[in-house]
């Protein structure tokens, strides 16, 4: 039995060798060039930030105007507050990418959201990043942004604002099944 399955392994690597364009005389190269401009990483990155853009838009428009104060437990943040909150952390990780100050300005701590206000701004933060992404090179996407010991590579702070804002939709999708809503799909 051992020798039939060592049998088939080889035939199955060789085979897999064989299949391979790449298993002929090929020598070692350079690594691929990536063009200077514009940002291919960025290029591909684009396409889901506008996906993720049309869904948070989705999931915050899912929630009716009055439950925009829901909370699932007094110490989470409202599903308003959510919101607002992917839209500060928008903002604030592309002007960080841009060494500039964010224009977004949080509403105070007991402010009551209003839906209309916040998903307007909730859009406009995502085009305001589409705006600072739209500008760079793949050069600059190792550039060190930031100081002391809060330095980082462009490249990933762009990552994080995806991350964060896909963390912070995520709970907003759980706070519309908490009232019983179901999410809007994700469509890639």
């Amino acid at each position: 039995m051992l020798k039939k399955l060592t049998l088939v392994a080889m035939f199955c690597c060789a085979f897999s060798s064989m299949a391979s364009p790449q298993a002929s005389t090929a020598r070692p190269s350079a690594a691929p060039q990536i063009a200077a401009s514009p940002s291919a990483f960025l290029k591909d990155f684009q396409t889901h930030w506008d996906i993720a853009k049309a869904l948070a838009l989705a999931v915050a428009n899912a929630m009716p105007d009055g439950d925009y104060s829901f909370k699932p437990t007094p110490e989470e943040m409202s599903f308003g507050q959510q919101i607002a909150h992917i839209t500060q952390a928008n903002y604030g990780y592309c002007a960080f990418v841009a060494d500039v100050k964010s224009p977004y300005t949080e509403p105070g701590t007991d402010a009551k959201i209003d839906k209309t206000v916040v998903v307007q701004q909730l859009g406009d933060s995502f085009d305001y990043c589409t705006g600072i992404f739209s500008k760079l090179v793949d050069a600059q996407l190792d550039q060190i942004h930031g100081e002391e010991n809060h330095k980082f590579p462009a490249r990933d702070v762009i990552l994080g604002v995806m991350i964060h804002m896909v963390h912070h939709r995520g709970q907003a999708e759980v706070y519309l099944r908490l009232k019983g809503i179901v999410p809007p799909r994700y469509k890639w």
